[in-house]
């Protein structure tokens, strides 16, 4: 690869297009959202059934994330991924926006979410083996960044796109910046070989790819390609980035679903005429994320902290910030108070990242495709939770005579999330860990 070798060290070149790749399936995520609520209330579909296409995606993407990971782990993540974007480029091409059409759009959104479910067990499967462990924190906080990058830009660009073009051409926009970054994978990334860095040796990167030795007994090879699932859902420190992604994925998905309507609705602002201030709580995210990274790479490697204190600290840190301000978020009656307080929450949640997002390849690094597949599936959950509930609270809150312009009809949508930070924080402080637990 004469881009990795030559200009950019490989590892590095394909941080940065997962890095992409990411961003560009935010898009694609925020993209829908946006598109479908303007389709969807210009034909009067109500908010529960809003809420029900929307938390679609989520069944799909919850069903694939274990079996994602486990064929990462077997076919290999590179391939898995090319494979994924593939699939949901072409169901956004096909398949068209038309509220009306209620089958045919949950069938495309179940693909999409099967297809874009198997990416990040992927993501970190190949990540895992490609990257020390000394540059794991920036590095998993850099591709993860992305997302939020991708949702900034979607919420500044694709509102006019609408405005325009209709909600149509958000699919075919998607599907083409779907078929370009997949272009870019199947030219540039390639499998990694036999790992050439000294303490990446010592905590299981790329031991995936070493050959047996000489006299290594076949059981030996064998037993190592077995996964712990038994030992793995088991573990404590496990069900401890479970909980916490659950957590961060439930606000993360309510904000990004429905502060759409939250703007249109609550607070009577078009999502057209105010600019670049909507951007702001998914760019706070993109920059909070790595901070957080940088942090705690730096603090690991100058070791101010041990693995383990870091992880907890600044998990703890995020999401104690961000459940006060996602709690805050329905008495602020401005535009420009809601994207503070959802900035704010967003921020400090991609913050604690460094934390709990991290663990997954701080425990199990050489199952870490495996281990991401299971918590992912959790904060997948959170969004067929969240963004479902969230639909049937307004329009409970509707039935009950309450306008949904009122604070009354949000409060609870957003003090679920902010306890949930507060709870989740709480077990992360308990029973992480920042060792190695599998072999």
């Amino acid at each position: 690869m004469r881009m990795g070798t030559a200009i950019i060290p490989t590892r590095y070149l394909i941080v940065i297009l997962t890095f992409f790749c990411t961003s560009v399936c935010y898009i694609e995520r925020v993209g829908f959202s946006i598109a479908y609520t303007v389709a969807a209330d210009a034909e009067g579909v109500s908010q529960s059934s809003k809420g029900t296409i929307l938390s679609t995606f989520y069944y799909g993407y919850a069903l694939s994330q274990v079996p994602g990971g486990w064929a990462a782990q077997k076919i290999g993540g590179r391939r898995v991924l090319l494979f994924s974007f593939i699939l949901w480029s072409l169901t956004c091409a096909l398949v068209p926006l038309d509220p009306n059409r209620v089958l045919t759009l949950i069938i495309a959104r179940l693909l999409v979410g099967v297809s874009q479910g198997f990416i990040f067990p992927s993501i970190h499967t190949v990540l895992a083996q490609w990257v020390p462990p000394h540059e794991r924190s920036r590095s998993v906080s850099l591709t993860t960044s992305g997302m939020y990058l991708g949702a900034a830009l979607g919420m500044l660009l694709l509102p006019s796109l609408v405005k325009f073009k209709g909600p149509q051409s958000v699919f075919l926009a998607e599907a083409a910046l779907g078929g370009m970054w997949s272009l870019l994978w199947f030219k540039f990334a390639s499998d990694p070989p036999r790992s050439q860095h000294p303490k990446a040796t010592a905590s299981g990167f790329g031991e995936s790819l070493l050959p047996v030795k000489d006299g290594q007994s076949q059981k030996t090879k064998t037993d190592k390609n077995q996964i712990p699932w038994r030992r793995i859902f088991l573990s404590l420190p496990v069900w401890a980035i479970v909980a916490n992604n659950f957590t961060f994925h439930y606000a993360l998905y309510v904000l990004m679903n429905w502060l759409p309507t939250y703007f249109e609705l609550g607070l009577g602002s078009s999502l057209q005429e105010m600019g670049s201030s909507k951007m702001m709580p998914y760019l706070n995210m993109f920059l909070f994320s790595n901070i957080g990274g940088v942090l705690a790479d730096h603090m690991i490697t100058k070791r101010i902290m041990s693995v383990t204190k870091t992880r907890k600290t600044l998990n703890t840190i995020g999401f104690l910030v961000s459940s006060f301000a996602l709690i805050a978020i329905p008495h602020f009656r401005t535009p420009d108070g809601v994207v503070l307080c959802s900035s704010l929450a967003l921020g400090f949640l991609a913050l604690g990242r460094a934390g709990f997002a991290v663990n997954h390849m701080d425990i199990a690094p050489r199952y870490a495709g495996i281990v991401m597949g299971v918590s992912n599936t959790a904060g997948t959950l959170a969004g067929i939770i969240g963004v479902g509930l969230t639909g049937q609270l307004l329009e409970a809150s509707k039935a009950t005579d309450s306008d949904l312009s009122s604070p009354d009809s949000w409060r609870t949508v957003f003090f679920i999330p902010g306890f949930l930070c507060i709870l989740s924080s709480v077990v992360f402080l308990l029973f992480s860990t920042g060792e190695r637990i599998f072999d």
